[in-house]
């Protein structure tokens, strides 16, 4: 009796604890939770970044028909919408032009995804933690640099980070690249062009193209 007693006692304890872990365990994973999303990061298995509030999910297949007519200037809003086949200035490059030029190092990538902002108003003392950003491996991350308008500081920046990527020549290949479905490339690309670039390069289907090739991606830092 005394033994049966104890088993019970042994077995309670033992429901506790695992139910104690169990709580633990669903906190721990809760920031990742939170944090996760970059598209097309669940595939190859690794970390992935925040979504961000101005690169919502594409618009459903089939909500848009005909093609997009390029602006004479900037987008300004609704980044992630049809983009235009075109980008006056600019050569466009398929999945596989996109890929040739990276397997012979033959040109800088540029990946503008915009850094995803710290959410406003968190509690005191609640722990925040930069997501990490997956992209094409060897690109430079330059986020929030594809708006329709930039602020004089980030204007400044993106100007001496393209001065230091092409080391100083005009002509130097860059290819600007985002999402599929993105204006941010398109906006970026845009703007190194009237910077005065003159081989500006534009990934139209970017990351989402990347991985239909069957690349992976990898996690890379911001560029400061």
């Amino acid at each position: 009796m005394m033994r049966q007693r104890q088993a019970r006692q042994r077995s309670s304890a033992c429901r506790i604890k695992l139910a104690l872990y169990t709580c633990l365990a669903l906190l721990a994973a809760a920031p990742a939770a939170l944090h996760a999303a970059d598209d097309g990061a669940g595939a190859t298995g690794g970390p992935a970044a925040a979504p961000h509030p101005d690169v919502p999910p594409p618009p459903a297949e089939g909500a848009h028909t005909g093609p997009v007519e390029e602006p004479a200037d900037y987008r300004m809003d609704n980044f992630r919408t049809p983009v235009p086949p075109t980008l006056r200035g600019a050569k466009v490059l398929s999945n596989d032009q996109a890929a040739d030029l990276w397997n012979k190092d033959g040109a800088v990538f540029i990946d503008v995804y915009p850094q995803a902002p710290k959410p406003p108003n968190l509690p005191a003392g609640t722990f925040w933690r930069e997501p990490s950003h997956r992209s094409i491996e060897g690109a430079r991350w330059l986020p929030n640099v594809g708006y329709g308008a930039l602020n004089s500081t980030v204007d400044a920046s993106f100007r001496a980070n393209l001065k230091e990527l092409s080391k100083g020549k005009r002509d130097a290949p860059l290819v600007f690249f985002c999402l599929k479905d993105c204006w941010m490339s398109w906006n970026a690309a845009k703007r190194a062009l009237e910077y005065g670039y003159t081989n500006v390069m534009w990934f139209r289907d970017g990351t989402d193209g990347w991985q239909e090739l069957g690349y992976p991606l990898a996690e890379v830092k911001k560029t400061e």
